[in-house]
């Protein structure tokens, strides 16, 4: 048997299904169980490999990689010889205190693969010796054919051979909320990962129907295997303040050294003292010049930042990542959610005689229809009535009050339609008992529309909602405020455009009498004759709060770019409704970045607002790429796709509604609110502290420089030494550290 395993990076989205059945050796009936066993024995397991954490050793000793400490350990060494017992423990304590604290502060990268593994399922339907059967979801090899239904977890990487209405949430891999519609055509070799409608991959959720596919990778070699390569390769950066200490510890460490070297030497030649007191002498200056209450200072007053962050939505998992905000240049932010409601909603309705825009956002039913820019008596459009009545005929959504706000069940964008058709005064309830649905077709991504037959007094009527594009296909007639008149195609095609260009999502409706009672084929509408009652565009509407913010993150001189994996057209046309850019809006397809080498993505990222349609990668090379330019960047995530590249930033920002435990496991900040206004509000936060911290600096090396000039004046004038080794170091760790803390509560400077 050939190896199998070097199949699986073959673009099986661009390929016909049968091509991947030949290559992979299987059949339609799947594999038989003998060769389920071999393939299994020679590829291994469908699961993701563990990574080999750090020992807990490892890490406990880690925190003793510091110029200083070095210091401080060569000091109570000294002082255990010299045999000042005292003056050691307290010395070692300090060291202890201070390593404790960075050690709890570890660990988080681990977490974040393990939430990625655990995202796989752990049984799965497959066809062997053609036979359904169900086995554990490790036990998947290339070839074998996986039956889906709703509600299950697609268990490995499957070409589809065969889609009945199946629709699949990839919210995980894409960041996108609306399901993808799936089919078995091949799409082009160059689709985005949410345009590869012939794919479904491992951890994403089936939302309808049913399909088989063939697995193509398993484990390392899907697309989450991927993904979580990734994030175990991917370097976390220190902070900015984290490496400005770290040079000035070089540095100071030097400083140190020499003074103490200076001091003793002059204190036995000189001075006549004996080697032990030059020696206490010296130790002396060491830990008088250390600042060893700065850490403790520095800490709490961190920890100050992430009480007032909390009460503003931002709950910070990391320390250092509260002074990180403070130095953020660029955020990098994602779309769905989080500079948008998340909640569809009709924004524009066109028919035969007018456009008409609805005010009010989200799915609360609150508004009213406006033409022109005035609110209209609805009853005076007939046609409005009929585009509202076909919203409910062909909808399975619900709409109902929850305790703090209105939910969707089912279909965000049919919940949408029920909002509108509200505002339209058309009463959900009384149009589907009036005209009660007999039969429906559902969606399939075959025919790109939906129908149902609803009984009309003693009449049937076929109601049909889909793609415009192809329900005009079906239609002859348009339904006017006048009645029903000749279709206008060339006024139609137009509409459209009109409503993509402002990055609707625009939807047909359609309907006519049923040739016969109680009957609905597929062949009755693909016949034709439809009347086109209208357009409908939809939009996820820019949260109000994120205009405001935006606006105040230019004026602080932060630069926001949005990175989506929606369209580029719907991303700039939210783009230009939030302010982003600087006057004309420009975008970049992840098909672009591909086509970009670093210099040239580097040119390209001033000007440009939107990253649409993005990969793992293009994410992760997009956040390395403003980094290199010297940008300190907040990046923004909810699904496993983002995990590289949250993990990569100076702060990443995982969404604490909507996120994964995998996104929120590799970020350092979890926005409760899943709201845009929350991160600046946090930046704000963090520039404050950055600024608490610069002055609690500022305090404590003139403090102790005033106590390292006490002992070198007391050896140069030949007096006792006016403090022990033990007392200074009280007097940093607690009056040093009570008094530092005053400037920890410092408000913002006017």
């Amino acid at each position: 048997m050939q190896d199998l395993t070097l199949n699986t990076e073959r673009p099986w989205h661009s390929e016909p299904a049968a091509a991947a059945l030949e290559e992979f050796q299987s059949s339609t009936q799947g594999l038989s169980s003998d060769e389920a066993a071999r393939r299994l024995a020679a590829d291994g397991p469908n699961r993701l490999p563990a990574p080999k954490p750090r020992s807990l050793l490892a890490r406990a000793f880690a925190q003793f990689n510091n110029l200083l400490i070095y210091v401080l350990l060569a000091s109570a060494l000294v002082t255990v010889f010299l045999r000042h017992g005292l003056d050691a423990v307290v010395i070692l304590a300090v060291v202890v205190i201070n390593a404790t604290i960075g050690f709890i502060q570890e660990g988080r990268a681990e977490k974040a693969l393990e939430a990625i593994r655990a995202m796989l399922t752990r049984e799965a339907s497959v066809l062997r010796d053609g036979r359904r059967l169900t086995v554990p979801a490790e036990s998947l090899v290339t070839g074998d054919v996986v039956l889906t239904e709703a509600g299950d977890r697609i268990p490995a990487d499957l070409r589809l051979m065969r889609a009945s209405g199946l629709r699949i949430e990839e919210a995980v891999l894409t960041g996108e909320a609306a399901a993808s519609d799936k089919s078995i055509e091949p799409v082009s070799r160059e689709a985005a990962l949410g345009d590869r409608a012939s794919m479904a991959y491992s951890g994403t959720m089936v939302a309808s129907g049913q399909g088989a596919g063939l697995v193509v990778a398993t484990g390392a070699a899907t697309e989450l295997g991927r993904i979580s390569a990734m994030v175990g390769g991917v370097e976390t950066l220190t902070t900015p303040l984290i490496r400005q200490m770290n040079v000035f510890a070089q540095r100071l460490t030097i400083v140190i050294l020499a003074l103490a070297a200076c001091v003793c030497v002059f204190a036995v030649t000189a001075r006549g003292y004996e080697l032990e007191h030059a020696f206490m002498a010296a130790v002396g200056v060491a830990v008088s010049a250390i600042p060893e209450g700065l850490p403790a200072v520095m800490t709490i007053t961190l920890a100050i930042g992430v009480k007032r962050m909390a009460d503003r939505n931002a709950i910070i998992r990391s320390l250092p990542a509260v002074e990180t905000l403070g130095a953020v240049s660029t955020i990098c932010s994602d779309k769905t959610g989080t500079l948008t409601l998340n909640q569809m909603t009709v924004g524009a309705v066109r028919t035969a005689s007018a456009e008409f825009e609805t005010t009010g956002t989200g799915y609360e039913p609150r508004g009213e229809l406006l033409r022109d820019g005035a609110a209209i008596d609805t009853a005076a459009y007939p046609d409005l009535g009929a585009i509202a009545r076909a919203s409910l005929l062909c909808n399975d959504a619900s709409l109902r009050q929850a305790e703090t706000d209105w939910v969707v069940d089912g279909d965000p964008m049919e919940g949408a339609l029920i909002v509108f058709a509200l505002k339209a005064n058309a009463d959900p309830g009384a149009v589907k008992r009036e005209f009660p649905r007999i039969k429906e077709i559902p969606f399939d991504s075959r025919y790109r529309f939906m129908a149902a037959l609803n009984r009309v007094g003693v009449d049937d009527l076929i109601t049909v909602k889909g793609a415009p594009e192809r329900v005009l296909e079906l239609c002859v007639s348009q339904r006017a405020a006048t009645g029903d008149e000749p279709l206008d195609a060339e006024a139609w095609r137009a509409a459209i455009d009109k409503l993509a260009a402002r990055g609707q999502r625009v939807l047909a409706f359609a309907s006519k009498p049923a040739r016969a009672p109680d009957s609905l084929e597929l062949a009755d509408v693909e016949e034709g004759g439809l009347t086109l009652l209208g357009l409908v565009g939809l939009i996820d509407p820019p949260r109000p709060e994120a205009v405001q913010a935006i606006a105040e993150c230019k004026a602080a001189g932060i630069d926001v770019k949005m990175i989506t994996g929606d369209h580029a057209s719907t991303g700039v046309a939210i783009a230009r409704k939030l302010g982003l850019g600087k006057g004309v809006v420009d975008a970049l397809t992840g098909h672009a970045v591909d086509a970009m080498d670093d210099d040239a993505l580097r040119r390209s990222l001033p000007t440009t607002s939107v990253f649409a349609r993005t990969s793992p990668e293009h994410k992760l090379r997009l956040v390395e790429a403003l980094q290199s330019d010297g940008a300190v960047v907040s990046m923004t995530g909810d699904g496993v796709n983002d995990a590289p590249a949250l993990k990569r930033a100076n702060v990443g920002v995982a969404m604490g509604r909507k996120g994964t435990e995998a996104a929120k496991e590799a970020a350092e900040m979890v926005l409760a609110d899943d709201n845009f206004a929350t991160i600046a509000a946090a930046v704000r936060e963090g520039r404050i502290v950055y600024d608490n911290l610069v002055k609690v600096v500022g305090w404590a090396l003139p403090t102790n420089g005033g106590q390292a000039m006490a002992i070198v004046a007391a050896v140069l004038l030949g007096v006792a030494l006016p403090m022990t080794p033990a007392q200074i170091l009280w007097v940093n760790m607690v009056t040093g550290v009570t008094l530092g803390l005053v400037f920890a509560f410092d408000p913002a400077e006017p």
